[in-house]
């Protein structure tokens, strides 16, 4: 990672292989992983809640950690600055997805007003990276 680029702190929820962690770690950021912030088979709130009292983008393959940050969004509830990168390309492709990515994040997260509030919502196809703003 060059001088330019800041360290993000990830959380990864319980369907993550962990070698998207691992990947990450090997870029420099940090990384959370689940059993390190709360018990496995926890609520989705409350791995959402752990995710903002810890600072991190949460990154899930959850479709329902989606449903969590739409229903909750910006200026609603107590998700309002969960932060997620969902994956929705295949499990084996996972790391090397989020790898693909990492430049556009780390981008969206120094450039994109995140640090002031807004929600950062990325979601990882197999063939397309999509942000939402």
């Amino acid at each position: 990672m060059n001088e330019s680029q800041s360290t993000l702190k990830f959380m990864l929820d319980e369907g993550v292989p962990r070698s998207v962690g691992h990947k990450l770690a090997a870029q420099g950021h940090d990384v959370i992983y689940l059993e390190e912030a709360v018990a496995r088979g926890s609520a989705d709130p409350v791995v959402c809640a752990a995710a903002i009292e810890n600072n991190a983008i949460l990154i899930a393959h959850d479709k329902d950690m989606k449903l969590i940050a739409q229903s909750h969004g910006v200026g609603q509830s107590r998700f309002r600055k969960l932060n997620l990168l969902k994956l929705s390309c295949h499990k084996p492709t996972s790391s090397t997805r989020v790898i693909d990515a990492l430049e556009l994040l780390v981008y969206e997260w120094n450039f994109g007003g995140y640090r002031q509030g807004r929600q950062l919502d990325i979601e990882i196809l197999n063939t397309v990276i999509r942000l939402n703003r």
